[in-house]
């Protein structure tokens, strides 16, 4: 990864936020990237980071078999920030004494009272909330440092040392509940590391675009589009790039949304000039389905299909050299960049077979979260329809329809899916809510329409919000946007007689239902 004029390291301990402070970071305009925490202190040197933040983590800074940096990161003259584990073991490490608590552990919001004129602290409110999460707490701080924040329970809710530009908060302050976070994380991003906020989403558009000029000169490339905003983000740097020397396979395997294969070339082939090719491969997709329940067998079908069909059309192209990926930084994480456990194996991370036959790999996302995507997506003009396009499984609707596939129970899933996103969006709620959608969901019961009985589906409502998806709340539609939904389903979708609303989080569900 080309290191960037300005960049922070966060050193990643397994802190569940890993990822979190990084957005946050980035909110910041200033780069970042996570690195583990066993990165030397001679590669942090190397690489000219503007400073380094540590994560917290589930183990103890004095247990010896605890995750620990290298010590000769702090002779290196560059600030540091620990942040829970990491302001204990910044303290452990330096001298000073990290206990367990045996009574009164903190947990949630905290009162805490703060030392105004500490450089992190700069223009903060002498006493604010903050996320406290630990059962340690720094009883000894080391010499050189001052104690700069205390709570009810906690005497070392902070500390520095202003000479050395280390800094140790005890709480978190890149969670929502810590009521000035960002203000901290801006003080030590600005006035201790001396970032100039120069991370900007128009100049990441325009430098991407011409280092895929040079990188790719006048080779070809090929682009696996499926229409979310990951992939068709990433097609459009490239084809902003080279043009014509892009061609991209849009595999329409019939289990997309009401319209969307049609969104989908409208957009890319007419409003873009994109070489785009659309295979409509729904008919091959669905005889493979037939009669299949399990839905890690369908997972599994489509994936191994979707491979063959765009292996079978990608050679009618001849010779093509690069493979365009839209993959993005989480991806790079979840699969073990960091120290963080291991979520999931991305398919394209790692993932490839080594006879792939193109010469390598073109990702020009792999650097952004999910946010800076779609920042970027509007900077290249993409349609807003398209950026903010709800979260789809690659799998498509054959996921939310529980059971086996056929293209009636697709049809009806489609239709009342497609009433349930234009009332949230007619609603306003469609920037608030994080993942909305219909699930058809296999359930028959009675019902009485007109004069008559029926026995018909029962389509489920799903509807989250949610920071990074690796929790996630339900929403909390207000009842007369689910009233109509309801109604509209109802009366507009034949063979559905009853709709009902998830009011299940994550944990202990999922977002999605299979």
């Amino acid at each position: 990864m080309e290191i960037k004029e300005q960049t922070v390291l966060i050193m990643d301990f397994g802190g569940q936020y890993t990822q979190l402070i990084a957005r946050r970071v980035r909110e910041c305009n200033v780069y970042c990237e996570i690195k583990s925490y066993k990165t030397t202190a001679e590669e942090i040197k190397e690489r000219g980071y503007m400073g380094v933040i540590f994560t917290g983590g589930p183990n103890s800074a004095y247990d010896d078999n605890g995750p620990k940096c290298d010590p000769k990161l702090f002779e290196l003259g560059i600030p540091v920030l620990g942040i829970c584990y990491g302001a204990q073991l910044m303290a452990q490490t330096l001298g000073g004494k990290v206990v367990g608590i045996k009574d009164n552990r903190e947990y949630g919001k905290t009162d805490v009272e703060f030392n105004t004129s500490s450089l992190l602290f700069h223009a903060a409110k002498k006493e604010n909330v903050c996320w406290m999460s630990h059962t340690d707490r720094i009883e000894q701080i080391p010499h050189g440092f001052k104690i700069t924040a205390i709570s009810k329970d906690c005497p070392v809710a902070a500390m520095e040392d202003i000479k050395r530009n280390f800094f140790a908060v005890q709480f978190h302050p890149e969670v929502q509940h810590t009521a000035e976070g960002m203000l901290y994380l801006r003080n030590f991003l600005y006035n201790a590391c001396m970032c100039t906020a120069d991370w900007q989403m128009d100049s990441f558009v325009s430098d991407t675009i011409v280092r895929l000029r040079r990188q790719i000169g006048k080779k070809k490339v090929l682009c696996a589009l499926s229409g979310g905003v990951d992939s068709s983000v990433a097609a459009m740097l490239v084809h902003k790039a080279v043009g014509k020397q892009l061609t991209c396979i849009f595999v329409d395997h019939g289990l997309l949304r009401k319209d969307e294969g049609d969104q989908v070339e409208k957009v890319f082939k007419e409003q873009f000039d994109m070489n785009l090719i659309r295979v409509n491969a729904k008919d091959r997709f669905l005889s493979k389905l037939a009669g299949v329940s399990d839905p890690e067998r369908k997972r599994k079908i489509i994936g191994e299909e979707f491979i063959r069909v765009f292996e079978e059309e990608s050679a009618k192209l001849g010779k093509i050299e690069y493979l365009c990926q839209g993959t993005i930084y989480p991806d790079v994480v979840e699969s073990g960049a960091g120290e963080s456990a291991v979520i999931k194996s991305h398919h394209n991370v790692g993932g490839l077979p080594e006879d792939i036959g193109f010469e390598g790999l073109i990702e020009p996302l792999r650097d952004l979260f999910k946010d800076e995507v779609r920042r970027a997506g509007l900077e290249l003009g993409i349609p807003e329809f398209l950026v903010f396009r709800q979260p789809f499984p690659g799998p498509g609707l054959a996921i939310r329809v529980l059971g086996d596939i056929t293209e009636e129970k697709l049809e009806i899933l489609r239709e009342a899916d497609a009433v349930m996103r234009e009332e949230i969006a007619a609603a306003g709620l469609d920037k608030d809510i994080n993942q909305y959608f219909a699930v058809l969901t296999g359930i028959k019961s009675v019902g009485v329409m007109g004069d008559g009985r029926t026995y018909d589906n029962t389509i489920a409502l799903r509807a989250v919000t949610t920071d990074d998806f690796m929790t996630a709340d339900w929403a909390r539609i207000p009842y007369d946007v689910l009233e109509k939904i309801s109604n509209r389903i109802i009366n507009e979708v034949k063979n559905v007689n009853r709709v009902v609303y998830d009011i299940t989080s994550k944990p202990p569900a999922t977002v999605e239902w299979e």
